[in-house]
């Protein structure tokens, strides 16, 4: 039975991007399905980027083991600024070797979090967000097909 006045069922997409930090201009990118883990297309982006990464940001949702060694394993000289989660622990080898998590962890204890997102850059992130609501503009808010 069809109910009349309704809407139909729209799916939407997510764009992912990587940008270069220095000049804004856009060095990857991978078309998903709204269900797409964020974390998951890491490895997709890092694989279309020529050259070296100095360093990832991202937002919490990048905030997973597999997002680090992906990094890692392209370019284990970037360093990744993720936000850890508020119930984040320390990994077990913490006091001995500590990881990149490890530290933003022990800056946030010491600084807390908006400590750690000023000494840490993390705050660069948001001219990407600018960045990406000035294209927005040029293009509209959303894309027919």
């Amino acid at each position: 039975m069809e109910k009349h006045g309704t809407k139909r069922c729209r799916a939407w997409k997510t764009l992912h991007l990587a940008t270069d930090a220095d000049t804004g201009r856009i060095s990857a990118s991978v078309l998903t399905d709204k269900d797409t883990d964020d974390g998951s297309q890491v490895g997709p982006l890092l694989d279309q980027v020529d050259g070296s990464v100095a360093s990832f940001t991202g937002d919490g949702a990048y905030d997973r083991d597999k997002v680090y060694a992906e990094v890692a394993a392209r370019h284990p000289d970037a360093t990744v600024f993720v936000p850890p989660r508020s119930s984040a622990v320390p990994s077990d080898a913490a006091e001995t070797a500590p990881t990149q998590r490890d530290r933003h962890l022990q800056l946030i204890a010491e600084r807390g979090r908006m400590g750690w997102q000023k000494a840490s850059g993390y705050n660069w992130r948001a001219l990407v967000q600018a960045d990406i609501a000035r294209r927005k503009c040029v293009i509209g808010g959303g894309l027919r097909s």
